[in-house]
């Protein structure tokens, strides 16, 4: 996305625009963290007795972008109320707040083992410790960069790096290179490679990607071209029939079965 004629934050081009920024995260522990910490914040507000201090930023797309370029999370970034905090403040200040909402009203164990992560990355990011290097997808991929272009003696502008950057990204188990990596036992992982394939095609049966899950695998079975996102299924053909999915938790759909004996 580019983001250097940055529109007014009200815009509806603004809000669409910049709904993903950045590459996909790939190690387990980022993801992790991730969705975890997205789920710690939630039932914290959720709870309606947790005071958070306002961490509104100015300016979020130029915050991302100062952030982004500052591995040790200390830059500064300017708040709406016009103080500066650095990134790794704003995680550490959040993170302490989640350890206190537990030891008063208790987190699930995912939730728990996510926020044990959390609050050991900070440590980790503060001490620089090398494990960030097996966990993190930002340290794994600067440290593989940098062994990379010091070894070939090449520029990180070089196109070599450049593709490598890119490839880091693939899913591809040949060609990824982070999956080249998880396959030698360079990085850490949560989960077998086992328990991942089985991910892929077994969803949670309380929420719509079920009815996604249902709906492509007997798209494969027929043969048959389709279009999914997170809301329609679509066949391509003449006809273009499409259902709306809108409710996340709605695992079944008479229209969906309908759709499916239509494949």
């Amino acid at each position: 996305i580019n983001t250097r004629d940055e529109p007014h934050a009200d815009s509806e081009t603004y809000r669409r625009l910049h709904v993903i920024v950045g590459d996909s995260n790939m190690s387990d522990h980022t993801n992790f963290l991730k969705l975890g910490t997205a789920a710690i914040m939630l039932r914290m507000l959720e709870h309606g007795t947790v005071n958070l201090r306002d961490l509104t930023l100015e300016s979020p797309i130029r915050a991302i972008r100062e952030i982004s370029v500052d591995v040790s999370g200390r830059r500064p970034v300017r708040l709406a109320n016009g103080r500066e905090m650095s990134a790794f403040d704003i995680q550490s200040y959040l993170a302490e707040q989640a350890v206190d909402f537990e030891e008063k009203h208790g987190l699930p164990d995912e939730e728990s083992a996510a926020l044990r992560l959390w609050t050991e990355t900070l440590e980790d990011i503060a001490q620089q410790n090398e494990r960030l290097t097996r966990r993190i997808d930002w340290a794994i991929k600067q440290n593989l960069i940098r062994n990379y272009a010091e070894s070939n003696d090449i520029t990180l502008d070089s196109p070599r790096v450049q593709a490598l950057d890119l490839q880091f990204h693939d899913i591809d188990p040949e060609r990824g290179v982070f999956n080249k990596l998880r396959s030698r036992g360079m990085v850490d992982t949560l989960f077998t490679s086992d328990e991942t394939e089985s991910a892929t095609g077994t969803a949670p049966l309380d929420t719509r990607a079920h009815l996604r899950g249902q709906f492509l695998r007997k798209a494969r079975e027929a043969g048959r071209d389709v279009t999914v996102d997170w809301v329609h299924l679509k066949i391509n053909d003449q006809a273009q029939r499409t259902v709306a999915c809108k409710d996340p938790f709605r695992s079944s759909d008479e229209r969906v079965d309908k759709l499916m004996e239509s494949l």
